[in-house]
């Protein structure tokens, strides 16, 4: 969940609607007021909650890669370039990955940029390099996959690699003073 002042965004609904409902009420987290849904690639485990919140939420805007949408109060925004979603949060558009295509979010913080991810199936290195195109990049969040350049980190204030990253425990030993441990219920504030 990105929080900003004047809206709220969801990354991602994980697998099973069950699933991220209870983890929403547990957090204090209110579907209703979810004013837009980005899905970040079209992997069962990244979508999978969707319909769940079908009838929990109101007319909200819904960006992702596919060309449907489950249910007519989630407005599809089909994803290709790179977009403004709200001030201060925008997509870098599709990118080319592997095996799937995926867009990842790029936030504004207080001085410099952050990046989250869902997977990085179009790689850490295309996902910075296209977030840089709206400036400093400071830190990343989100899974990492199979990503082992690990130097390519290197230039970060915060790493925070979750979800499906394959080389977790290495990047937080490569680097334990920009590391954070992520997961249900943590929060970050940029």
């Amino acid at each position: 969940m990105i929080e900003t002042e004047n809206e709220n965004i969801l990354f991602d609904t994980g697998a099973k609607g069950k699933i991220l409902l209870n983890n929403m009420e547990k957090l204090d987290v209110y579907p209703e007021k979810i004013n837009k849904i980005v899905i970040s690639h079209e992997h069962w485990d990244h979508y999978g909650g969707l319909k769940a919140l079908v009838p929990l939420v109101g007319d909200i805007e819904l960006y992702r890669l596919g060309k449907e949408s489950p249910s007519g109060n989630m407005n599809l925004i089909t994803v290709k370039e790179p977009r403004e979603i709200i001030d201060g949060v925008y997509t870098t558009g599709r990118l080319t990955g592997t095996p799937v295509d995926e867009q990842s979010l790029v936030l504004k913080g207080k001085k410099d940029w952050y990046v989250l991810t869902g997977c990085s199936h179009s790689g850490v290195k295309e996902i910075l390099n296209a977030s840089r195109e709206y400036g400093n990049v400071a830190g990343l969040i989100g899974g990492l996959h199979d990503f082992n350049n690990f130097h390519i980190l290197g230039t970060l204030e915060l790493v925070c690699a979750i979800h499906c990253t394959k080389h977790k425990k290495e990047i937080q030993r490569s680097y334990p003073e920009i590391s954070v441990e992520g997961g249900v219920g943590r929060i970050i504030e940029i």
